[in-house]
């Protein structure tokens, strides 16, 4: 039914058909005709970040931006929705078209560049939650906001959202807002999130609650960056990483219509970066922090494989525009197999690690064994000892006795230790 509906708003202009199928979306949810067309999700709850995911499949940031239609996109399964990119005040983005899409590719690429009622708009839309997933709020800072002022524009939001959001996202990461992506590296890094630590810690005090904070990253960066933005991450004391944001690169749409785009490029090209960037993560934070993957999701496999490369749990966006809501199904339980297998795993590597220590025991033993055997000082001390006191004969006869009754009596002990063991 989607692939027909799909034919439908691909005829449209890209940003109009986005708009049209949101609402569309939003009359569903109001007149209760969503959920009888909506696949079974099995239940697969995730804890993160302290806090319980209903199943590990979300809705990206991005496609609702304004917190208009997030109760209608929760009708459709997802165990998580992420609303905004928001800022303090309404801005209107980037000039349009920059919205477009690669079919062949299975791809979009977007200047959108943070448009967005405010952040006062989307605090009166969450107000009427019906939604009973976790809810992620996106912020970001306006583009007339200088750089080194952006913490202010992220404390504002923080302000606002702080309590309604079961989780806030703080986006540095975007192509389409000049400058703002120079806040993942370095010093500005170290002391933006500093600062939105210190500002999390007060709204706790305020509100008597504590609501996680994840900062989302850019798939172009090299391993050097990626360690530098991990050290960073553990040292500020925030919750969590999503990775990744779209990608600036192009080189695998050459040739295709809208290729030359400026924008993110989103979908199937910016899977492999996505991934990558997990795995070095997953390496580097060493489960201190969760990692939630997005990026070029399209089918079950492209989920589980972000799992396997270590996100606790996914995001999806691009492939739902591309597959429709079945593709929250399918990567449910494709997620769900591969976190049984981890955990299966991670099961015969416990007992495995449980079973060293008679590994240990035995080889300790061994080693008593082959000490008794050689025992050199002690065999020419009594050599010695007994070349004074016995015939030259009977001397080599009783020194070998006395060893191997040793040996023997070791190799006796052993034995009944292992059958006492079994």
């Amino acid at each position: 039914m989607y692939e027909l509906l799909r034919k439908a708003l691909f005829c449209l202009d890209a940003e109009t058909s986005h708009e049209l199928t949101l609402d569309l979306l939003g009359a569903g949810e109001r007149l209760g005709m969503i959920r009888p067309f909506v696949d079974a999700i099995p239940a697969d709850p995730v804890e993160v970040m302290g806090l319980t995911f209903p199943n590990p499949v979300g809705m990206a940031a991005g496609l609702d931006k304004n917190g208009d239609y997030f109760n209608a996109l929760g009708q459709l399964g997802f165990g998580s929705v992420e609303i905004g990119t928001i800022t303090p005040r309404p801005q209107p983005g980037n000039p349009q078209p920059r919205l477009f899409r690669l079919p062949g590719h299975q791809a979009i690429i977007n200047r959108m560049g943070f448009n967005n009622k405010g952040v006062d708009h989307m605090v009166a839309q969450v107000k009427h939650r019906r939604f009973d997933g976790v809810l992620g709020i996106n912020i970001g800072k306006n583009v007339d906001t200088a750089v080194e002022n952006a913490a202010d524009d992220y404390r504002l939001c923080m302000d606002a959202v702080y309590p309604f959001a079961d989780y806030i996202t703080v986006n540095i990461s975007s192509p389409n807002t000049p400058g703002l992506r120079d806040l993942q590296f370095g010093d500005s890094l170290q002391k933006l999130l500093e600062e939105l630590k210190l500002k999390q810690l007060a709204l706790e005090s305020e509100h008597g609650r504590y609501v996680p904070v994840a900062v989302k990253i850019a798939p172009d960066m090299d391993e050097v960056a990626v360690e530098q933005v991990a050290e960073v991450l553990l040292n500020s004391g925030l919750d969590g990483v999503i990775a990744t944001n779209t990608t600036i690169e192009r080189g695998a749409v050459i040739g295709a219509r809208h290729a030359n785009e400026a924008g993110g490029l989103s979908g199937a090209p910016v899977r492999d970066a996505s991934t990558r960037v997990i795995a070095m993560l997953a390496d580097m934070l060493k489960g201190q922090l969760p990692i939630i993957g997005v990026g070029g999701i399209l089918n079950g496999a492209d989920a589980a494989e972000k799992i396997r490369a270590g996100a606790s749990l996914v995001q999806i966006y691009s492939g739902f525009i591309y597959r429709g809501p079945a593709l929250i199904s399918e990567v449910a339980r494709a997620t769900a197999a591969a976190r049984q297998q981890l955990n299966a795993e991670r099961q015969a590597v416990e007992a495995r690690e449980a079973e060293s220590p008679t590994e240990q025991k035995t080889e300790h033993t061994v080693a008593e064994i082959n000490g008794q055997s050689e025992a050199p000082n002690e065999a020419l001390q009594t050599e010695e000892t007994l070349e004074e006191t016995v015939p030259k004969d009977n001397a080599a006869e009783e020194v070998t006795e006395k060893p191997d009754e040793s040996i023997e009596a070791s190799l006796d002990g052993e034995t009944a230790a292992k059958k006492a063991e079994g």
